[in-house]
């Protein structure tokens, strides 16, 4: 069962993105790429249907549905935990094939982001967001309906896909359509569903396979994406603005297939090799990674010295607010993913939590983040960089306070107890992550906000398979020699030296965020 839940958890951590950094109370328009980063006066114009068109608006309404898209996708990394066990005693899976019911999703949605971003635009984001919403719709009930588990395999990495073209859409939609105020309350509504849609995950897979709806078990987790996904696609029809770039390119083909490859070398060993044993064939990707992506930086870089426009134009990077941003994302990620992963199996294996049970345990954590989320757009206005800092700070007494209460009362240890220390992560957590994107996006122009929204979720969801790999082995490792009470201290102490770094970072950013 352990080895089950991680396959399950491993894959299924993909945690809410809060965005801090927003230019100011009325935010400037982003300057291109190939100007100065410093902020000018205009007012930024969001993109409309072509070179020439006017200003599209995002209304409440279209912002609530290109919301539930970016739902969907965090939504199924979770729900799929708790319905693994069943999916075993159905279909007869067996842990490796379970691993790739997992990993075949999250694998495909990394890798495919970047070149989804850059599709949308090109060819439109709201044509993309409709045809990845009604692309997973129909891959959900292939894996409602799939008849063995190769099938479901399949069904879950098109699914993964389908993902990857709908999400990157919703930022870019956000970024090209909203300003000043409306665009910081709206990345703040973003990382709120982010973290409500992890708990919403958890929750509900353990209702939908405890209620066992007309027989259906373990496929109902997939089959409620249906409904949801055609009441989406109803809704964007309607209330969803058409932006793209005012300057459409072609697909960089060898950048796709070599970030694709970059990817794959990194995340399929890390996802599957405990699950196999570590064979020579992990050792062997990951060795490779660094070659491969050396290979596609360089690719990259000479076709933006040579005028083209590759898939990730590396002058992108040279924008301070990306670059910056970026690199705090990546230890909040790590250690974000990792504490998810180990808190699903110390609840459930350790303490004997139910998958419901479990669920509520993080609801204390998911309404804190819920609430200060809200309000970061506000506390960013007046105080700048240094809420990311305070949110560091008060995360790592949060993970203390989770760490003596658990310590302490193991393993009797009742959701009103852990509450006061989850709440405390969940506010640290909302006051950084929503930040955070908005930091990494300032500086993007209108007409790259799909390519650079699709950087910067690929950057979090590999950072988050990182940290599933690294703690969560850390965890497991430590569990099998010296017990899981000891094991959940070492990977919590640990975590709080992730908060740390990101706690030092972020005072390399500048106080004041235009």
């Amino acid at each position: 069962m352990r080895r089950l839940w991680y396959l399950a958890a491993g894959r299924a951590i993909v945690v809410p993105v809060n965005l801090t950094r927003v230019r100011s109370a009325n935010l400037v328009s982003p300057v291109p790429a190939s100007a100065s980063t410093s902020a000018t006066a205009d007012p930024p114009r969001p993109a409309g249907t072509g070179p020439g068109a006017g200003p599209a608006a995002l209304s409440g309404l279209g912002l609530f549905t290109v919301l539930l898209g970016a739902a969907l996708p965090l939504i199924d990394f979770f729900i799929v935990n708790v319905a693994l066990p069943a999916m075993d005693h159905d279909l007869h899976a067996g842990p490796a094939v379970l691993e790739l019911v997992v990993a075949g999703y999250g694998v495909a949605y990394a890798v495919l982001l970047v070149l989804g971003g850059r599709l949308g635009d090109m060819f439109g984001r709201r044509r993309l967001f409709i045809a990845g919403m009604a692309a997973f719709g129909i891959t959900s009930l292939a894996c409602g309906l799939a008849p063995s588990a190769w099938s479901l395999v399949a069904a879950r990495v098109a699914q993964g896909a389908a993902a990857a073209f709908m999400l990157p859409q919703v930022l870019a939609t956000i970024h090209a359509t909203t300003a000043g105020q409306r665009r910081a309350r709206a990345i703040g509504l973003y990382g709120a569903t982010a973290g409500l849609s992890m708990v919403a995950g958890q929750i509900l897979g353990g209702v939908l396979v405890a209620a066992d709806l007309w027989g259906t078990g373990w496929r109902m987790v997939f089959l409620v994406n249906v409904p949801v996904a055609l009441i989406g696609l109803a809704l964007a029809v309607r209330t969803v603005p058409e932006t793209r770039s005012d300057r459409p390119t072609t697909v960089d083909i060898p950048g796709t297939l070599l970030l694709a490859l970059s990817l794959i070398t990194l995340l399929l060993p890390l996802t599957e090799g405990r699950a196999a044993g570590w064979p020579l064939w992990t050792w062997l990707l990951l060795g490779s990674f660094p070659v491969v992506a050396a290979v596609f930086y360089t690719v990259e870089r000479r076709a933006d010295r040579a005028g083209k426009v590759p898939l990730v134009p590396p002058s992108l990077f040279a924008l301070p607010g990306l670059s910056r941003g970026l690199v705090l994302v990546v230890p909040f990620s790590i250690g974000f993913g990792g504490f998810m992963f180990v808190i699903a199996v110390a609840l459930q294996q350790g303490m004997d939590y139910g998958p419901v049970a479990a669920g509520l345990a993080l609801v204390p954590m998911a309404v804190a983040f819920f609430a200060v989320s809200l309000a970061g757009p506000r506390l960013v206005s007046r105080y700048g960089s240094r809420v990311i800092t305070v949110g560091a700070l008060i995360q790592g007494v949060g993970i203390g306070v989770f760490l003596l209460t658990v310590a302490r009362g193991w393993p009797d240890t009742g959701i009103p107890a852990l509450a006061p220390g989850l709440v405390l992560a969940g506010v640290g957590q909302a006051l950084q992550l929503p930040v955070l994107f908005r930091i990494v996006l300032a500086d993007v122009p209108s007409d790259r906000a799909g390519v650079g929204s699709g950087v910067m979720v690929t950057t979090q969801q590999s950072a988050l398979a990182l940290g599933v790999a690294t703690l969560g082995t850390l965890f497991l490792s430590r569990a099998d020699s010296v017990g899981m009470r000891d094991a959940l201290i070492t990977t919590l102490l640990v975590q709080l030296a992730t908060i740390a770094v990101t706690a030092v970072l972020s005072l390399r950013l500048p106080r004041v965020v235009r």
